[in-house]
């Protein structure tokens, strides 16, 4: 919306908890609790991969007729599953209906894609009969364009700070050397983000005495996972061995504050099971953070390798490969080496304002013509 503010929009959510009721029954809760919303006049419909379509088409007929472009953010066959969720048919038919009612399909990377590619085609192997034969052929005309992570918004956010570093001084959490090694961790504290890799690579921080403060920030939600506290008692004993200040440890509401944050800091740290784009990563990159990421996923995507880190063998063999890593940067911040930076100029300052439009244009006609085609049809 941010990106094209010459269209009117309407946008419609629903809380990000309670995961199996939200993908099955959000539909529902669209169709019978939006139904004014959803049924006006609108040019065009932009759905997320998560909102079941095809039922909500089945309970607002209207919308079947709306051009509809399916943005994948995400994909269920590529998330790190419980063994009790593994290859659980109901999350992966609910974007595969989705995706083959959509207009146009779209993925925020390649590897979003592959991965959806790859899970549909082996998800329709493993039905047992009467599937239609070209289903996964529909669902390869597809596009890629990321979720734009806009480096203006950087400067806004800590221009509205009631201080030029209100972390440090608001919070009292940064007053270090020179050579401290400040990392910031900021993902949401749940499994898929790797919190066991994130405690093996503290371990080994402590361990090896390495001059380093992390700041543990993110989305929390009722219940974290037990690491994380784990994770606390060991980076307290390692302050106090090493004569530091504690980094932050919690959810930072503030935006200005966050900012302020990994502005500051040297190195974005990720450990994540994973991420399809890996927004946070980037936004802290782009505030000048050296990223540091496992070398899977999406990162190979826009990460060059001495910004990557091998999690082929296991956390224990992931967190020696990362502190490698973090060692030799500490020593460069200490000899005031520059860390290396990298650039994300060539995924965000491409044109994507034109290129979303092309194709929500493209969507739309495409549309418009295949209204046509069967107006055709049912005259001949």
């Amino acid at each position: 919306m941010h990106l094209l503010p010459m269209h009117e929009w309407t946008s419609l959510a629903l809380p990000p908890r309670h995961f199996s009721w939200r993908l099955r029954g959000n539909a529902l809760s669209f169709a019978y609790n939006q139904r004014e919303s959803l049924s006006r006049p609108y040019d065009l419909l932009v759905a997320t991969s998560m909102v079941d379509l095809s039922t909500l088409r089945g309970f607002i007929p209207a919308l079947a007729k709306l051009p509809t472009l399916l943005y994948f953010h995400e994909n269920q066959f590529a998330y790190p599953t419980r063994d009790a969720q593994r290859n659980n048919a109901e999350t992966q038919l609910v974007p595969l209906y989705a995706a083959l009612c959509a207009d146009s399909l779209v993925f925020n990377s390649d590897y979003n894609r592959s991965t959806f590619l790859a899970g549909a085609k082996a998800l329709l192997r493993r039905l047992p009969d009467h599937v239609p034969k070209g289903l996964a052929v529909q669902l390869e005309n597809s596009h890629v364009l990321p979720v734009p992570v806009l480096p203006a918004a950087l400067p806004t956010a800590l221009s509205t700070a009631s201080s030029p570093v209100p972390v440090r001084e608001a919070n009292s959490v940064r007053q270090s050397t020179h050579s401290t090694l400040e990392v910031v961790w900021n993902h949401r504290w749940e499994y898929d983000k790797g919190p066991e890799r994130l405690l093996a690579i503290i371990k080994r921080i402590c361990g090896e005495k390495l001059n380093c403060r992390l700041h543990i920030v993110g989305q929390q939600f009722k219940q974290a996972p037990e690491e994380f506290a784990k994770c606390r008692q060991l980076l307290k004993a390692h302050y106090d061995a090493m004569n530091l200040d504690e980094g932050h440890f919690g959810f930072l509401e503030n935006a200005a504050q966050y900012h302020a944050l990994i502005s500051s800091c040297d190195v974005v740290l990720s450990t994540a099971l994973h991420d399809f784009q890996g927004l946070a990563v980037q936004e802290a990159t782009i505030a000048g953070c050296c990223p540091l990421a496992p070398d899977d996923l999406v990162y190979p995507e826009y990460l060059p390798p001495e910004n990557l880190y091998s999690v082929a063998h296991g956390d224990s063999s992931a967190a020696k490969s990362a502190v490698e890593k973090l060692k030799r940067w500490q020593t460069d911040k200490a000899n005031r080496k520059a860390l290396p930076k990298v650039s994300l100029v060539k995924l965000f300052t491409e044109d994507l304002t034109n290129r979303y439009q092309q194709l929500f244009t493209e969507t739309i006609l495409a549309k418009s013509n295949d209204t046509l085609d069967e107006a055709d049809d049912r005259k001949n």
